[in-house]
């Protein structure tokens, strides 16, 4: 059964869904403004949502993978800006406390998130660098001190950061052969400066500027999983799983938004010279037809894959990095199948499809990109 056919539904992904609808009448606001979605996260904390995946015994609500996702996919369709800020709480959220960071610090971060709804986001990407899955040492530097770490750098592109109580930040030691790993740094430290600079096509309301660390000082445990870096050239297959299909769904949210838009328009659409509605027109129904068939694949391979995850036997990361390439080709495609047949006024700044196009673009940037996902495809099926 489709997620979208699902009669019965979790209260979750009900809330999810009004709360999808009460953004959508706003989101073109923050939008517009290019303005962190605070009202949106506010939100999504009184109604309990911000610690979906974090373990009961922590405080959370321990929901798995296909409940998330359909609340991604919900929050998404009404506003994927604050739908990715989501996304990245909910990876975390879900799989830290199983992770190699002291249980102690990995305790104080979910709990935060459960009981006071914290945000956290991985603070990686950096003007020479890149994305670290790209290989490379980070520029950011971790000093040890007699007490702990100071850390200096830069990020770029650190979503949610206007929102965020902690950072996860990518960064190297400078020890004589460097480790390289993740610092828990609290955002309202001394040293830390975000830096205004999100201003681009779609998902404007993100709030993913750069952000200046000035040695800023951590306690010794806030090292909370450094490594040599041939330790991290393998991506975990849940930690994949929870990534790639969590971005899949957001942007599968997006299509909907665009369907639906489209639907409207064309069943009130009544051209004088037709007299009768467009929906009405067989090459209407045609297309409206492709645009569902895409969205009904993301749907089923998200569920799916997502299952399997929630079982304990999630998809390699080689799989869901291939889903989530095709579900947002999928998306991108269906929302420039809208466009198309709105014509005008599908490109006009009063109508919504707009945004939703500037938006599902956005997709084709997250980690894994095409060209990782087709070599490493490529390479698996030559056996190399």
């Amino acid at each position: 059964m489709l997620i979208s056919s699902v009669t019965s539904q979790p209260a979750e992904v009900e809330i999810a869904r009004r709360l999808g609808d009460e953004f959508a009448t706003t989101a073109a606001e923050d939008d517009k403004a290019a303005r962190f979605p605070g009202r949106h996260v506010a939100a999504l904390r009184e109604a309990g949502l911000l610690a979906l995946t974090a373990p009961k015994e922590l405080g959370g609500q321990g929901g798995g993978l296909v409940l998330a996702a359909q609340v991604i996919r919900e929050i998404g369709r009404g506003d994927p800006a604050v739908a990715l800020i989501l996304v990245m709480q909910y990876a975390h959220l879900a799989t830290l406390h199983r992770s190699r960071w002291p249980l102690e610090l990995a305790t104080r971060v979910v709990r935060g998130a459960a009981c006071e709804g914290a945000l956290i986001n991985a603070l990686r990407v950096e003007p020479e660098l890149g994305t670290p899955m790209r290989g490379g040492l980070p520029a950011t530097i971790a000093r040890r001190t007699e007490d702990g770490w100071l850390l200096s750098g830069r990020k770029i592109y650190s979503t949610g950061s206007e929102g965020l109580r902690w950072g996860v930040v990518w960064a190297r030691t400078d020890e004589e052969e460097p480790r390289v790993g993740q610092f828990l740094v609290p955002m309202d430290a001394l040293g830390v400066h975000i830096q205004p600079s999100w201003d681009t096509l779609g998902l404007r309301a993100s709030s993913s500027h750069d952000v200046q660390f000035e040695d800023v000082f951590l306690p010794a445990d806030h090292a909370a999983d450094i490594r040599r870096p041939s330790e991290w050239a393998i991506r975990g297959d849940e930690a994949a799983a929870w990534a790639s299909l969590l971005i899949a769904a957001l942007y599968t949210g997006v299509a909907e938004a665009g369907r639906d838009w489209i639907v409207g328009f064309l069943k009130s659409r009544v051209p004088a010279n037709l007299g009768k509605p467009l929906a009405e027109l067989p090459r209407m129904q045609e297309a409206v037809g492709a645009i569902e068939e895409r969205i009904a694949v993301n749907l089923r391979l998200i569920l799916s894959a997502s299952g399997e995850a929630d079982a304990g036997e999630p998809p390699t990361a080689r799989e869901t990095g291939i889903i989530k390439h095709v579900a947002t080709e999928n998306a991108i495609a269906a929302v420039e199948g809208a466009l198309k047949l709105a014509g005008n006024h599908g490109i006009s700044r009063r109508n919504p499809l707009e945004r939703h196009y500037r938006d599902v673009l956005c997709g084709r940037i997250h980690s894994p990109q095409e060209d990782s996902v087709l070599v490493t495809a490529g390479r698996a099926a030559l056996g190399l």
